[in-house]
């Protein structure tokens, strides 16, 4: 099964603390693109995308405070159609649990997924991203096999 993402893409933008003016820089070099689509942010990451960048963001809960979560919910229900999350690997968080939980589900539903500036640059300027796309959705077993028509290109352009 297929599901679609339309051209305004729902992107959520996440930044541990040692990561924020990192998102700022690259936020503010792609915000041509980003105004086109729906953004979505952890409490601290959205507000200084607002503040500073002045981008419409609808924000989640802080990160450690349950806002991770909330990110992977609405990646599970639909809500959310990619993530960009900067996140620190050199210092240790409370919430790392969470962190790991988000990219499990993040996974497990087979959207993008950029952790730094050069994979986000990659998936940013994707001539996907203004065009609708239509990626292969995970089985809710993910241990039984995908069903597909034969001849269905795993990859669709």
């Amino acid at each position: 099964m297929y599901l679609e993402m339309p051209e305004v893409k729902k992107i959520a933008l996440i930044a541990h603390d040692n990561c924020k003016l990192d998102l700022l820089e690259w936020a503010a070099w792609n915000r041509h693109v980003l105004v086109q689509h729906q953004l979505f942010a952890t409490r601290t990451s959205g507000a200084l995308l607002k503040k500073d960048l002045g981008l419409e963001v609808d924000c989640f809960r802080s990160g450690p405070l349950g806002g991770d979560q909330q990110v992977g919910a609405a990646i599970a229900e639909g809500r959310v159609d990619f993530l960009i999350f900067f996140w620190d690997p050199l210092s240790p968080h409370s919430h790392d649990v969470d962190v790991k939980a988000l990219m499990r589900i993040a996974t497990a539903c087979n959207i993008p997924v950029a952790c730094n500036r050069a994979s986000a640059d990659f998936i940013i300027t994707s001539p996907l991203m203004s065009s609708s796309y239509e990626r292969l959705a995970i089985a809710e077993d993910m241990h039984g096999p995908l069903e597909r028509d034969a001849g269905d290109p795993v990859l669709r352009p």
